[in-house]
């Protein structure tokens, strides 16, 4: 089993990822190169999925859109499984030999799993996206389906075939209804197109041919299917590099890039995948597989290790410098605790400036506020003034309950932390309060799919209005500093592409 998995997977995802490194060469900057290179690593040795976890909640992490491996995180879902799953059914033929002792175990497994999965999507939406453990419960469906019998869904054509439509209803209603914004996902949202694909399943053991079965033997579809490996493997790249060049790809561009993902899937599935996977040496004895397996992803990972190393080694004086800035963070944000994260709820009010100056500066409000902290606490210096935050990811200001794109469910720790820092404020009766947040505007081109109600404007300036009476009230003065204008892309890394191309940095001014 495990030989024909490493025939059949590794030798077309090792190419592609080798073949996206190449052409990011040409398309990235050194940094970015040198960023998607540690994801290639782990994508090789099957663990991006941990990866992203980490990059999930970094607030200033690439956007995921960019990265062109990360779709490998279902790859590697599924291989972790292949590892542990067998383990399970040991532990049942253990405990006692027999079908339904597996079918309890699986069963068992998989409620466990979907309790924690459906509780972690609204406090921690990445760990129940991209854990492993957390999406068995999906596998475990398809298990039980597998242990259904056939005879059963042979005997009852009529319903097998019902089901089979509802189960395809139920996967296209997931993709036609869903959004990123507004489904947490996985979660309870998940169970619709799971179902739909277990009674697909069904259906398809039982040889029901009155369902959507003769639709999908059709030669095309079939032919689809057979490429699907490949295709699966190769779209994300050519869509994330297509985005990258020209950021509003006309129909006419997506058509060729899905153009380009067909050719590139021909060619990978009959000059590599199927080449290899029925090479008659390799399946000979599991052996003659798995060794070269395991070699190939120890090369693997230690060349992608390697061409992250050597890209930081090819930035330029210029473009050092751009890294280098970029990297640097804001005053504030240097002090480790005083931005505090989406799920503290506790302010933690950080001192800078002439820590022992009678006159004080309080600055409240999100990561758009400590845009200011550099230049506030370096004149606050200058001037006898010390200067202490209340700062906290995401979490605007105003009060105003807002939907979280990171946790995937309203931001209800913000209004807590908010609550209790504007009780603080008013306690150190600071000289000036210096408030600053995002917009609405850059909040929605930010998340263009998260739905914005006609009257979040209103609310927004009622919210902001509450926060401004409760400082006025108690004879504070405040100062609202304006959001900045928003960027449609990271200034910083469209300059060091530019130069690494051998562009002038002009071609940003857009």
């Amino acid at each position: 089993f495990y030989a024909r998995r490493a025939r059949r997977l590794l030798p077309a995802s090792l190419f592609v990822i080798f073949a996206t490194l190449v052409a990011g060469y040409f398309i990235l900057s050194p940094d970015e190169q040198a960023l998607y290179s540690k994801g290639a690593m782990f994508a090789s040795a099957y663990a991006i999925n941990f990866w992203l976890i980490r990059w999930s909640f970094d607030y200033f992490a690439p956007d995921a859109a960019n990265n062109p491996f990360i779709h490998f995180w279902s790859l590697s879902v599924e291989e972790q499984f292949y590892l542990v799953w067998p383990g399970l059914l040991l532990l049942a033929a253990w405990l006692r030999p027999g079908k339904r002792t597996a079918i309890l175990v699986i069963g068992l497994t998989g409620a466990v799993s979907f309790a924690v999965c459906a509780w972690l999507t609204t406090v921690a939406q990445p760990w129940a996206f991209y854990f492993s453990p957390l999406r068995a419960w999906e596998f475990a469906a398809g298990g039980l389906a597998t242990m259904a019998p056939a005879k059963f869904w042979r005997e009852r054509p009529q319903l097998g075939a019902a089901l089979a439509w509802l189960g395809l209803a139920l996967i296209a209603g997931a993709y036609l209804t869903f959004s990123e914004g507004d489904t947490p996902f996985p979660g309870v949202a998940a169970v619709v197109p799971v179902a739909g694909t277990v009674l697909l399943l069904l259906s398809g053991s039982g040889n029901v041919q009155r369902g959507p079965s003769a639709m999908l033997a059709l030669p095309p579809l079939q032919w689809v299917g057979k490429l699907s490996y490949s295709l699966y493997l190769w779209h994300w790249p050519v869509i994330v590099y297509a985005t990258m060049m020209v950021p509003d790809l006309s129909w006419p561009g997506r058509l060729a890039c899905a153009a380009l993902t067909l050719a590139l899937s021909i060619f990978t599935y009959n000059f590599i995948e199927n080449p290899i996977r029925r090479n008659g040496w390799l399946m000979a004895n599991a052996a003659r597989a798995l060794i070269p397996a395991a070699m190939l992803t120890g090369a693997s990972v230690m060349a992608t290790y390697a061409n992250a190393r050597l890209a930081v080694d090819d930035l330029d004086p210029s473009q050092r410098i751009i890294a280098e800035t970029a990297a640097l963070p804001s005053t504030a944000r240097a002090k480790v605790g005083c931005v505090l994260d989406y799920e503290t709820v506790t302010p933690k009010p950080c001192v800078f400036g002439a820590k022992n100056a009678e006159r004080s500066i309080a600055l409240f409000g999100d990561s758009h506020a400590d845009h200011w902290s550099t230049p506030l606490i370096e004149a606050a210096r200058k001037n006898d003034y010390k200067v202490v935050t209340w700062l906290k990811s995401a979490c605007r200001a105003s009060r105003l309950t807002v939907w979280s794109s990171k946790l995937k469910r309203d931001y209800t720790e913000c209004d807590r932390w908010r609550k209790q820092s504007i009780k603080e404020i008013i306690a150190l009766r600071p000289s000036l309060v210096v408030i600053s947040e995002i917009s609405l505007t850059s909040s929605r081109k930010l998340s263009p799919d998260v739905k914005v109600s006609e009257s979040q404007d209103r609310d927004w300036q009622a919210g902001l209005r509450a926060t401004l009476e409760a400082f006025s009230q108690a004879g504070l003065k405040v100062a609202f500093i304006r959001d900045v204008p928003f960027n449609g892309m990271f200034a910083d890394t469209c300059v060091a592409r530019a130069l690494w191309r051998g562009q002038t940095p002009s071609v940003c001014d857009a």
